[in-house]
């Protein structure tokens, strides 16, 4: 599953890239984010596609009690979103996440003692995104409302299979070409692997000195 992202360009580079105008605290700037500390990360918004807004990373739905629920929503399996009482009702909340990367680990032993961390990107993009799902959700303690987000996923295609070799998923991984699709309410089967696969390249960062370092 996907639960670290790398993201180090500035907001003026978001700006320009998605022709969009940044609204609100900074958000998290780190080569790997971690998602359990439920950080601050940019999105955009299907409703507002002309501004990037941060959000807290782990989905909370409207009758969580509190935000215990969000270090275990960071991702959401796109094929059982109709089904899960979590997220069936923010099937049609899209968002764009953008990322420089994102991370993952490949188990080297059974036990998963031993992993290589490899960075995973779209080939020829130093930006990309991730399709989300979001919620503005209402502490209900505060009446407080909060943006929250979780990054969709799918089976892996044969590059991830090969790094994420213990579950075999994916997130949702968009180009240029295709990311604002996403928030038009699309079928999500659309961007599924094997019907959807995006063009991806990974470095080996532990096995700097192998043979295997580049996919």
């Amino acid at each position: 599953m996907c639960y670290y992202i790398s993201l180090l360009s500035e907001t003026q580079e978001l700006e320009e890239f998605f022709d969009a105008e940044y609204h609100g605290e900074p958000y998290h700037r780190e080569f790997r984010i971690n998602g359990f500390a439920n950080p601050k990360i940019p999105v955009i918004l299907d409703s507002e596609p002309n501004h990037i807004v941060p959000a807290q990373w782990g989905f909370l739905p409207s009758w969580a009690k509190d935000q215990a629920l969000a270090k275990k929503t960071l991702n959401a399996r796109m094929e059982e979103i109709h089904e899960k009482p979590t997220f069936r009702n923010a099937v049609n909340n899209r968002c764009l996440i953008p990322v420089n990367a994102f991370h993952e680990w490949k188990h080297l032993d059974a036990k998963g003692k031993q992993k290589d961390n490899y960075l995973i990107s779209i080939k020829n993009q130093s930006i990309f995104t991730i399709g989300g799902l979001y919620n503005i959700w209402t502490d209900p303690s505060t009446d407080r409302e909060l943006l929250t987000v979780t990054i969709g996923t799918t089976d892996a295609n044969p590059l991830m299979a090969e790094i994420h070799n213990t579950k075999k998923r994916m997130p949702i991984l968009l180009t240029k070409q295709n990311q604002y699709t996403w928030l038009d309410d699309i079928p999500v089967e659309y961007f599924l692997y094997p019907e959807y696969d995006p063009p991806l390249e990974a470095e080996n960062l532990t096995n700097i000195e192998g043979t295997a370092t580049l996919f």
